[in-house]
């Protein structure tokens, strides 16, 4: 790896994981706009939103293969053609039809950013798997506190249109673009400890990686699903949902930058244990929380999100390393995939909820308040699960350790 500038690499790396981050963001911001200027219900944002989370599933399952054979530098040029012209069908969008297109580039080349840098993190890496990979996606919350501090600004200060804030993207999408352009890449780590591609299949039906693909459903849907409507979720709690995202994103960014001694005390499956433990506990806070304690509740809710993603990540690349860039990649794509199905999910509770509540005599406010807390509490049923999961996991690897 001498060849391997390993620190321009992860720089790249961080910065296309931005990039994917402030469309999270701008999305969760837009939420409101876009149901105003294209007439839409909440169910239809959520049908708009849901192809950032399959087309990025498509582009990880496709992209974990494809990582071996066409390169990870590749991938990361795939990326960034799905990042631009995505923002650009955005910039030229009239009608609901264009802003479903334009979200599925985008999901792809977000997809693609995770398909080649996931296992390019693990192979600049190989002895800090876990730790770096949490490293790394410091700048998924970061970036999203990035994009919600530009929207809070653009829409809720200056009231700009939401096309200038889009437009800036294009910055930092050709900034990774020429960085990664200029650098060689290294050989996977499957590739570099000789794993067949064969193996590595064969590895992906190990029934521990196949119950971790099933968690991962329920982790990122926790995450991403409640971040994506945390602004309609929260719009009876009298606090601004962009803010609270970003003070969610914000203390996820800290926790995850400090991730190696956590890492070092309770291993990849006692962060998990105690990521769904703290996630199931912030959602049920949430759910009956308003004001100053909202504020509270969404801490306790970022702590257990904090782990999720990077340390599913870790436990596949730790514990079951023959499934390779394959095993990354769909665990990615799993996690986006339930998210495409959550949101549509999660806005059909709330707009019942609210239609019930409005028919029963309660104000338009105050309906939408109650039906925040009924999907909050909805979600929390997912973590609550988990939780069990990840601790009966935790004693059979205890007393039976299970090889790749």
């Amino acid at each position: 790896m001498n060849s391997i500038n390993r620190n321009q690499l992860f720089l790249a790396s961080r910065i296309a994981l931005i990039v994917t981050a402030i469309t999270f963001a701008y999305r969760a911001a837009l939420e409101g706009t876009w149901e105003k200027e294209f007439h839409l219900t909440k169910e239809q944002i959520g049908w708009i939103f849901s192809p950032a989370f399959w087309g990025f599933t498509l582009a990880m399952i496709f992209g974990g293969p494809l990582c071996d054979i066409i390169g990870m530098k590749r991938l990361v040029g795939l990326a960034f053609i799905g990042h631009v012209t995505g923002i650009v069908i955005y910039l030229v969008a009239n009608d609901a039809t264009m802003l479903f297109i334009g979200t599925v580039c985008i999901g792809v080349g977000n997809g693609m950013v995770e398909a080649a840098c996931n296992p390019l993190v693990v192979s600049l890496y190989p002895d800090n798997k876990t730790t770096m990979l949490n490293k790394f996606h410091v700048w998924f919350p970061g970036g999203i506190v990035i994009g919600g501090l530009i929207s809070y600004l653009f829409l809720e200060q200056l009231h700009l249109d939401w096309r200038i804030m889009v437009a800036l993207l294009v910055l930092p999408a050709i900034i990774y673009g020429v960085m990664f352009w200029k650098l060689d890449f290294p050989k996977t780590e499957r590739v570099e400890k000789g794993v067949s591609t064969g193996e590595m299949f064969k590895s992906c039906l190990n029934p521990l990686y196949l119950i971790m693909i099933v968690c991962m459903f329920m982790t990122a849907a926790t995450e991403l699903g409640t971040g994506t409507w945390i602004g309609a979720l929260l719009s009876g709690a009298g606090v601004s949902g962009i803010l609270i995202l970003v003070f969610i994103n914000g203390i996820m960014a800290v926790g995850r930058s400090f991730a190696g001694p956590i890492v070092h005390k309770l291993n990849p499956n006692g962060m998990l244990i105690f990521s769904s433990l703290f996630a199931a506990i912030g959602l049920y806070l949430l759910s009956i929380s308003s004001g100053a304690a909202a504020v509270g509740a969404a801490a306790v809710f970022a702590v257990g999100i904090c782990f999720f993603w990077p340390t599913m990540l870790g436990f596949v690349s730790e514990y079951l390393p023959k499934t390779g860039a394959l095993g990354l990649s769909l665990m990615g794509g799993a996690g986006m995939f339930s998210v495409s199905l959550i949101l549509p999910v999660m806005g059909k509770w709330f707009d019942k909820a609210k239609a019930a509540a409005v028919s029963s005599g309660t104000d338009v406010a105050k309906a939408e308040a109650v039906a925040g807390s009924d999907t909050l509490l909805k979600v929390a049923i997912m973590p609550a699960i988990l939780f069990a999961i990840f601790t009966i996991i935790y004693f059979i690897r205890k007393s039976k350790p299970v090889k790749s």
